[in-house]
């Protein structure tokens, strides 16, 4: 497998760019001991209309707010993080491309739990990045229902898409892995269906198109958010309500998403198949239509693709990709 990393050139580090090799961080950095740190997953396109990142707006006001929990003032303004998204992007002269931005506390005068003596630290990298769960994952994956559950919302909060929250994560991606599974689906603290360890969880039953509410201890996913929306273009029922265990092994098709993940069918579930083990009617329109925007062979009708190139630098780009 080539290295994703190869062909990165410039990390943003706190308002400028750096070389890949210089971007370091200290030992003893808060986040490294205590997982302070708050970041996003988003995707840039390379559509018939040029470079777009995918919701940028969305994932850049969830980072802030992902911040705002844990108090951690960000230096940048939302139109800077922005701004720096995009040239971190034409930076590495990407045209397509996963992007990482990732705000942390760095070291200070002093090491503990309380993390408000410590500085903030924003960076952002970006790279090449297939499908997250395999290039055949467009035809079904097999998950199981992990033993460990979600972490209660009293306990820590899933609306922030915080570092340490993925230790809980880990814990189902790793059980699921070492029992030849693709994924494992979570729980949350009352039993129902909650997450994967990194992906949202959509079920279709009698052709209504179910997933867990925000309540479950569930991220608010953008991708999440766009197949509600996409859902409902297409004339198909969508609730959001509690989805109990055994509802998994019954319903007539079942797929996660996420931006790593996009829309990736689920065939079996503890080794039962789901439907007739293949992706359903309904979860193939809905993957259509969105890798359609993703593409540019769809109109994007909810501007959600936002332009990483304009001008003379929209030209060029236009101008190689014809050569």
């Amino acid at each position: 497998m080539s290295n994703p990393f190869a062909g990165v050139r410039w990390i943003w580090k706190n308002g400028q760019l750096i070389d890949f090799e210089k971007a370091t961080v200290h030992v003893l950095s808060h986040a490294l001991h205590y997982g302070s740190g708050v970041f996003e997953g988003i995707r840039c396109y390379n559509t018939r209309q040029g470079s777009g990142v995918f919701r940028l707006p969305e994932h850049v006001r969830r980072l802030e707010n992902s911040a705002k929990v844990y108090r951690m003032p960000i230096a940048f303004t939302t139109e800077e993080l922005t701004d720096a998204i995009c040239e971190t992007i034409r930076a590495n002269e990407f045209e397509a491309c996963y992007i990482r931005p990732i705000i942390f506390r760095g070291f200070g005068d002093r090491i503990g739990v309380n993390p408000l003596n410590n500085p903030v630290e924003v960076f952002i990298a970006c790279w090449p990045w297939g499908k997250y769960l395999g290039e055949e994952s467009e035809k079904g994956v097999d998950v199981c229902v992990s033993s460990w559950r979600r972490i209660a919302a009293d306990s820590m909060p899933a609306v922030a898409k915080a570092t340490g929250n993925y230790l809980n994560g880990q814990l189902i991606k790793i059980e699921a892995v070492t029992n030849g599974y693709a994924e494992g689906l979570a729980l949350d603290a009352r039993g129902f269906v909650s997450e994967g360890s990194g992906e949202n969880v959509f079920m279709v039953q009698d052709g209504v198109l179910l997933t867990p509410p925000l309540a479950a201890s569930v991220l608010q996913g953008i991708t999440r958010d766009s197949v509600i929306r996409l859902a409902r273009d297409l004339g198909i029922p969508v609730r959001e309500e509690q989805i109990p265990r055994g509802q998994l092994y019954t319903c007539d098709e079942l797929f996660m998403t996420g931006t790593a993940a996009e829309i990736t069918p689920i065939r079996s579930v503890d080794r039962n198949p789901v439907g007739h083990g293949c992706p359903g009617e309904i979860t193939r329109r809905i993957m259509t239509e969105l890798q359609g925007i993703f593409t540019g062979e769809i109109a994007d009708r909810h501007g959600w693709l936002y332009p990483v190139y304009s001008g003379v630098q929209a030209t060029a780009a236009a101008a190689s990709q014809t050569v």
